[in-house]
């Protein structure tokens, strides 16, 4: 029998996620480790938890989709309305990031200065913000009451397989993280990956990455 999430799990999710812990999630598509963006020790602690060098960014993950439309005012209409046409759903945006938000995700090397804020990048390091706002419902419905972001990687060793089920979690990161939610087992396909970077501007796209949705779906949803 598939486990359901209760109330009771989405505030702990949000509590854990308010403070420098780590949680175990289920998505709409992997497991994954979730914490907060904006704590350095938090970030820190996920990617020790996968043994793997702060060099590669993480997803941003809204829970729902109008909080994210909330905290990304400078988008403009045409990347909004592809966020809408896909979100909530199992893909991650690559969308243009001005204003460097939640920089220690972007940037987990802090080779960026995450003081320096403003418009004017010097780099790429902050200049692309992945978003993912995954398609929470039947067993998973309730973290759709999440209001937080989270800093968002699949629960995986470095180099390993993304995990379909909470066995498939490693044992090592289970027994790492502060809060682990069984959401049973998922689909197992890691999330499409598109970047909308120059959307706005020409109404460009590229794939990135395959996954659930393919090539055809994403033109019958992008143009």
């Amino acid at each position: 029998m598939t486990p359901t999430l209760t109330a009771g799990d989405a505030t702990r999710l949000r509590e854990c996620l308010a403070g420098d812990g780590v949680a175990v999630i289920p998505t709409d598509t992997v497991y994954g480790l979730a914490c907060n963006p904006e704590s350095d020790t938090a970030v820190r602690r996920v990617y020790a938890l996968k043994r793997r060098a702060p060099v590669k960014p993480s997803a941003v993950m809204f829970f729902a989709l109008e909080p994210a439309m909330r905290a990304l005012p400078e988008l403009g209409p045409r990347t909004r309305a592809a966020m809408r046409a896909m979100l909530p759903g199992p893909v991650t945006l690559l969308l243009p990031n001005p204003h460097g938000r939640f920089p220690l995700a972007c940037d987990p090397s802090g080779a960026r200065d995450p003081s320096g804020g403003g418009d004017d990048l010097d780099d790429d390091s902050t200049a692309l913000l992945g978003l993912r706002v995954p398609a929470l419902d039947g067993p998973l419905a309730a973290l759709a009451a999440v209001r937080v972001p989270a800093a968002q990687s699949s629960a995986n060793l470095s180099g390993c397989p993304d995990p379909r089920s909470l066995q498939n979690v490693p044992i090592e990161l289970r027994n790492g993280a502060d809060v682990v939610l069984d959401g049973g087992e998922l689909p197992g396909a890691a999330s499409t990956v598109v970047d909308l970077s120059r959307y706005e501007q020409d109404g460009r796209w590229q794939l990135v990455r395959e996954g659930p949705l393919n090539s055809s779906e994403l033109e019958r949803l992008l143009g």
